[in-house]
């Protein structure tokens, strides 16, 4: 699974990378203990006078369905199963119509020892400044409040995970599904709408070739925050 992740970069470096136009909404300050239900930059193609542009989004972490009846429901589903969103009546419907890329510098997982001990991993790229996680993302209208309001309608989205085959598997079984900097525009197509070709699309994605550090257990506590935590722990 994917429950922490680290994303300090700039927005202006966020566009540059992802080739986005423009940011809407503030984004937020820079994490290096990003969680659950906090606001989160995408990537996603946009409708935008016209034509199809690509922008940088906020989101919140926990995908809320259109139909969910409270926003209670997004802090369990932060993660989707790669082999089941197109079935599942909380994605299938995103899966389709609502792809996104979910930036990250790297991303932290625990590895469980044989005494039960839990032991952070932060995985990165050496090669790459940034990953782009799959996502799906959801707009939900909160049904408390008048139609007018602002705050009336909540973006929110989830990350991607997959088996994990490689050598990384010892560290943790499920990994976030990333997209190499190549095919984002094949994951972001919005005339990619055939469920085959989606799930062809997913299965063919190569195994991503990251690098585990074991960091300090600070990063357990969401309060702790800086770059410090991916620092080796000592």
């Amino acid at each position: 699974m994917c429950g922490r992740y680290v994303m300090s970069k700039a927005a202006g470096d966020l566009l540059s990378y992802f080739d986005a136009k423009e940011v809407e909404g503030t984004p937020p300050s820079p994490s290096w203990n990003v969680a659950p239900t906090q606001s989160v930059p995408i990537v996603a193609e946009r409708l935008d006078e016209g034509s199809i542009e690509r922008h940088l989004l906020i989101a919140r972490w926990g995908l809320v369905p259109s139909w969910a009846k409270d926003i209670k429901i997004g802090s369990k589903l932060i993660n989707a199963r790669s082999e089941s969103i197109l079935e599942k009546p909380s994605f299938r419907k995103a899966a389709v119509k609502r792809r996104a890329i979910v930036p990250a510098e790297g991303y932290y997982e625990w590895e469980k020892t044989e005494d039960g001990k839990k032991i952070p991993n932060y995985l990165f790229s050496e090669k790459e400044p940034l990953l782009g996680f799959a996502g799906l993302y959801e707009w939900w209208a909160d049904p408390s409040l008048p139609e007018d309001d602002p705050d009336k309608w909540l973006l929110s989205c989830t990350v991607l995970t997959t088996t994990t085959q490689d050598a990384l598997g010892h560290v943790h079984d499920r990994s976030p599904v990333i997209i190499p900097r190549d095919r984002f525009a094949e994951w972001l197509d919005p005339d990619l709408t055939g469920k085959a070709d989606i799930q062809n699309l997913l299965d063919s994605l190569p195994e991503p070739t990251l690098t585990p550090r074991i960091v300090s257990d600070r990063v357990n506590s969401v309060r702790n925050n800086g770059p410090e935590l991916i620092e080796p722990a000592k």
